[in-house]
């Protein structure tokens, strides 16, 4: 089953937006619910996005350096 994986809320204090700074995995490999799924940063800060659930990724809707928001489209998972 597909799962679409959109950014979540990064805190009161938090931009609505962040830059897409590095994938720790490539499509077709198995992540775990709770590793980190992919790297941001603000400017005011870095940090990782977990892995809502455990599957493979399928797809990086978006690519290192892109510019993303809160509740935009990042990858879809195969839970």
């Amino acid at each position: 089953m597909k799962f679409e994986v959109r950014l979540p809320a990064m805190g009161e204090d938090a931009t609505e937006e962040a830059t897409v700074a590095y994938w720790p995995i490539e499509e077709g490999e198995v992540i775990h619910e709770g590793d980190d799924l992919v790297e941001l940063t603000t400017d005011k800060a870095a940090f990782s996005v977990p892995s809502p659930k455990t599957g493979t990724l399928v797809e990086k809707v978006v690519e290192e350096g892109d510019e993303v928001e809160v509740g935009d489209l990042i990858c879809i998972l195969d839970v």
